[in-house]
């Protein structure tokens, strides 16, 4: 759901799908291609949220802020299922982890890849293309370009998403048997596997 807070509605383009379970508020810039799941909180309430083109933020991901921050999820930026962004700045193409937690006036520089269940302290400089894990999160190397093509066509699945996601999510009741005519595996498969193969 989207939802006015004050004189803000949220800005969202049209290529860019907000799941209905979402919640959606106030001074948020949603840009092309931009997936947004279920559960998320994206609460542009005390500042301001920006969403770049490309952007995914998955499940039950909370993005906020201290009153008068903006929070910018540059271009790309991937957002793992469940991560808290929290007054931070997110770089181009970066991947944060699942269940990470990203603090207050965190710079996170382009093409980083954060790993799960990381912890980056409010505050933190974090330099293009480093890989960080652990709690308190600390750089273990550069992200190599190998991993950086990785993230990228991962990113590149999402960026598909919203407009299927348009075309073809819809409420529905269950089946109460399997038909003889469903697919073994859904079409993604095997774009995927040949992403994986290169």
């Amino acid at each position: 759901m989207l939802y006015q807070f004050n004189a803000f509605r949220p800005v969202v383009h049209e290529s860019a799908f907000v799941h209905p379970q979402a919640a959606v508020t106030g001074n948020v810039i949603i840009g092309k291609d931009v997936y947004v799941g279920p559960g998320a909180a994206i609460r542009g309430d005390w500042g301001e949220v920006i969403i770049e083109d490309g952007c995914n933020v998955q499940e039950n991901c909370t993005v906020h802020m201290f009153p008068g921050v903006t929070v910018r999820l540059k271009e790309a930026a991937h957002i793992g299922h469940g991560a808290i962004i929290h007054g931070a700045n997110i770089g181009k193409n970066c991947l944060v982890g699942m269940n990470s937690v990203v603090m207050d006036n965190a710079e996170i520089g382009d093409g980083c890849i954060i790993g799960a269940l990381c912890f980056i302290k409010a505050n933190s400089v974090i330099p293009a293309r480093s890989l960080v894990v652990g709690n308190p999160g600390k750089i273990i190397k550069k992200v190599s370009d190998e991993m950086l093509a990785w993230k990228t066509k991962g990113t590149a699945l999402y960026q598909q998403l919203p407009a299927e996601c348009q075309a073809s999510l819809k409420p529905c009741e269950p089946l109460r048997e399997i038909p003889a005519d469903r697919p073994k595996q859904m079409p993604i498969y095997e774009i995927w596997e040949k992403i994986k193969s290169g």
